[in-house]
C-alpha cells in the first residue's frame, strides 16, 4: 500500500467521494453530514491523501488545519472493495505522523454515532482519541460525537 499526497483530479478518487458524500448523507440525520465536496477539500487548509495498492484506490483521508498546533481529520474512507484490509489504519496512522511532523498538539474529529459509524470510532478509540468537547462551531446533538487526541 501506498499513501499519496493527492490533487483530486482522479476520476477514481472522485468516484469514491461522491459515494462517501451519498454514504454519510444517507446515514446522518438532515443537517448533520457535516463532509466535505472537491472544493472543500481543495481549500487551502486542507491535506488529502489516498491510498493504492497499484491501480486500485483503497481509500482516502483529510487533514484541515484548523489552528496552528491543531488539525481536524476529515473525509475518512474506505474503498467498499478493500474494508477489512487495514486501509482506515494505514491513512489515519499517517494522517497521524504528519501531524506530529507539522508539531500540532492536538487531533480532533466529528463523527456520527449510530451503527454505520461503529468500525470508525473503535478505530479511533484504539489510536488514543478520546470523546469530548464540541469544537470548530460544530453543533451538538444526540447523533454526533466528538473526539481528541493529544499528541
Amino acid at each position: 500500500m501506498r499513501i499519496i499526497e493527492d490533487d483530486l483530479s482522479d476520476d477514481r478518487v472522485r468516484a469514491l467521494l461522491a459515494y462517501h458524500f451519498e454514504m454519510m448523507h444517507e446515514n446522518s440525520p438532515p443537517g448533520m453530514a457535516y463532509v466535505l465536496d472537491v472544493d472543500g477539500l481543495k481549500a487551502p487548509e486542507m491535506s488529502f491523501w489516498s491510498a493504492w495498492d497499484g491501480d486500485a484506490l483503497l481509500g482516502f483521508g483529510a487533514l484541515k488545519e484548523l489552528e496552528p498546533g491543531w488539525g481536524e481529520i476529515k473525509s475518512m474512507r474506505t474503498h467498499p472493495d478493500h474494508l477489512g484490509k487495514r486501509v482506515g489504519a494505514a491513512i489515519l496512522d499517517h494522517i497521524i505522523a504528519v501531524a506530529k511532523a507539522r508539531g500540532y498538539k492536538r487531533l480532533s474529529l466529528e463523527t456520527g454515532s449510530t451503527p454505520t459509524f461503529l468500525a470508525a470510532i473503535a478505530l479511533y478509540k484504539k489510536r488514543g482519541f478520546e470523546s469530548g468537547e464540541a469544537f470548530a462551531g460544530y453543533a451538538t446533538s444526540d447523533f454526533n460525537q466528538f473526539l481528541h487526541l493529544d499528541l
